[in-house]
């Protein structure tokens, strides 16, 4: 039976910047998040799940897809009304049509990008991600555990950290919590978007945490 444990507050990855370089940051992000997106577009047409050769995928969107969907739903259909009042004002209409259609790419993108990069668990190890931007590789022999274990972190980021410094613990949370603990041998260096970090274990949200644990124990004992 899983048990649900309140974690330590959840800290931001990164430092924390100021001024230009933040708006240098924040471009440089969002043009990594635009180019993820398409990339997971491209998945998503030519049908090529970014999953490893003989691992099982396991999706971690769930309780935001649906979410997702109807933004999705109510963006595209702004397009035609918004053309509907703009459209004898050409200079306004273009933009706008344009943006619209912008807007709805990149929230396709961030979609597919959930559902053609799933959490995966194979021959080599498991893999975590997060949308187009997150894969983080975690070798059989870098883990020393993996267990079910809900943790709520209410309000935390998407990816935050908890614990003290030389005992960090990353957190990949959907909807305030996660739901599997991965214990690492000893402290890993992992490499982030939002800067590198020292953890030693990883807890992710999983649609179906037992599925996963029965992936596992076909590889550790």
């Amino acid at each position: 039976m899983s048990q649900t444990v309140a974690s330590t507050e959840p800290r931001r990855i990164g430092p924390q910047l100021q001024g230009a370089e933040r708006i240098r940051h924040g471009i440089r992000r969002g043009s990594a998040m635009e180019t993820a997106g398409w990339r997971s577009i491209g998945r998503a047409v030519t049908g090529r799940p970014r999953v490893p050769r003989g691992a099982s995928a396991f999706s971690y969107d769930k309780p935001i897809r649906t979410i997702l969907i109807v933004f999705l739903v109510l963006s595209t259909v702004e397009i035609p009304l918004i053309d509907l009042f703009v459209h004898s004002i050409p200079w306004l209409r273009w933009p706008l049509l344009a943006l619209g259609v912008w807007g709805v790419l990149t929230m396709l993108g961030m979609l597919l990008g959930y559902l053609t990069r799933p959490h995966a668990v194979g021959p080599d190890g498991i893999r975590v991600r997060h949308g187009g931007e997150i894969d983080i590789d975690l070798p059989w022999q870098s883990i020393a555990s993996v267990q079910r274990r809900q943790h709520s972190l209410s309000g935390a980021p998407q990816l935050s950290l908890t614990g003290p410094e030389g005992d960090q613990v990353l957190n990949h949370v959907i909807q305030d919590r996660s739901d599997i603990e991965i214990t690492l041998e000893r402290p890993t260096r992992l490499h982030l978007p939002q800067g590198d970090v020292t953890v030693s274990a990883v807890r992710i949200s999983v649609d179906d945490p037992a599925g996963f644990l029965d992936a596992v124990r076909t590889h550790i004992p």
